[in-house]
């Protein structure tokens, strides 16, 4: 791995998550991806050590690190279990609107036992028909009194049902579009609000994905985070700091697999010599290792951005995301592939890593959405630069 001149707290903390998934999450990963339980003893664990707290403020009782701070912890946990790890990745996610567009009384409410790891947290914009289309979404926020009523249904919610703080994206106004909608904070156990069942799906099974229901769910007007109308805008903002830590995903689940191939390589034997004595396997090991590390090397210039204050980032954040998840399957495959028929097999973890990657090039708006972010922020820099 090349050195990205962490520093002393950064690497601190890289090393003692690597040994948390090296020891607690790898050896409960396959058994947690069968059953598809939540890891509630591995969110123990995480909380004891403070990983929670990583990318909070200390006025809030966090350790105050960055988006870089979150994409180290995000890595080094999905490298042990992508499906584990979420149980931070989502918490993170949902914390994000509060941090960025929260104000003190929301800040001091919810943060706190974010960071100790006591609340997880999970953000829910996704529709049936509002997946990609995130302007499309149908749940509906009325004006009642001094509060709102909130009715829909957010789909594939991550942590669904074991957080228990929520940041929803829901419609104030019909009238006007992406320029209607709302950010709101909820917690769990709000009368009208209730969670449909685990989805079963092909990876991170270990991740609670859940439907999050509204039937008259009645909340205070001091739940609204921002104003009447940003919801869109917190949203987007929340995915550009969000997604360098999806990225991180990948890389964790793409080194794992790489880190596997290898020694595997090393071992196995056919024709009387090792198959890494083999130019066909040294030369994909080779492009593996390559697509590794300019993922992270991505991930890392777009979080270190995001640290200093670049005000538009959405397209570094969404560069580093699209490679990086395209980066996790090509490696994966390739891993599967040089494990030949051994890796189709449960026994070995690398079909797994291959599944969970999948999901990486989906969730927090697919890889073909991030084109067209890609796109038009360099049409509009054109555009500025005169061209």
């Amino acid at each position: 791995m090349m050195d990205y001149l962490l520093t002393e707290e950064q690497q601190a903390i890289k090393e003692l998550c690597h040994q948390i998934a090296e020891e607690q999450i790898k050896p409960v990963a396959a058994s947690y991806d069968e059953t598809g339980e939540f890891p509630w003893d591995i969110v123990k664990i995480l909380a004891d050590a403070d990983i929670f707290g990583v990318s909070i403020p200390e006025q809030y009782g966090g350790l105050g690190g960055g988006v870089l701070d979150m994409a180290i912890v995000t890595e080094e946990l999905s490298w042990g279990c992508g499906g584990i790890a979420l149980a931070y990745g989502a918490t993170s996610l949902g914390a994000f609107p509060i941090l960025l567009f929260g104000n003190e009384e929301q800040k001091a409410k919810y943060l706190p036992p974010i960071a100790a790891g006591k609340k997880l947290a999970a953000f829910a914009i996704t529709e049936a028909d509002a997946g990609s289309d995130a302007a499309a979404i149908r749940t509906s926020a009325t004006r009642d009194g001094d509060g709102y009523v909130l009715n829909g249904t957010k789909q594939w919610i991550t942590n669904g049902g074991e957080a228990e703080i929520y940041t929803v994206i829901a419609e104030t106004d019909k009238t006007k579009g992406a320029r209607g909608a709302s950010a709101f904070v909820i917690e769990k156990g709000t009368p009208g609000m209730s969670f449909g069942k685990q989805e079963n799906k092909l990876g991170i099974r270990a991740s609670a994905t859940r439907e999050v229901i509204f039937d008259d769910c009645r909340i205070p007007e001091e739940n609204l985070v921002g104003q009447e109308g940003l919801g869109f805008i917190v949203a987007m903002k929340t995915f550009d700091q969000a997604r360098p830590g999806v990225a991180a995903q990948a890389v964790g689940i793409a080194q794992r697999a790489l880190d596997e191939a290898t020694h595997y390589a090393r071992l196995r034997k056919q024709f009387g010599h090792p198959i890494s004595s083999f130019q066909g396997v040294q030369f994909m090991l080779a492009d593996m290792a390559i697509q590794v590390e300019a993922a992270r090397a991505l991930i890392y210039s777009a979080a270190r951005m995001i640290d200093a204050g670049v005000k538009n980032v959405a397209k570094e954040s969404a560069i580093c995301k699209t490679f990086a998840s395209d980066a996790a399957v090509k490696v994966t495959i390739d891993a599967v592939q040089i494990f030949g028929g051994y890796g189709y097999m449960k026994e070995y973890p690398v079909e797994k890593l291959m599944r969970d990657a999948k999901i990486t090039q989906i969730y927090e708006g697919s890889n073909e959405i991030q084109r067209n972010v890609i796109a038009a922020n360099l049409l509009k820099e054109s555009v500025a630069k005169g061209d």
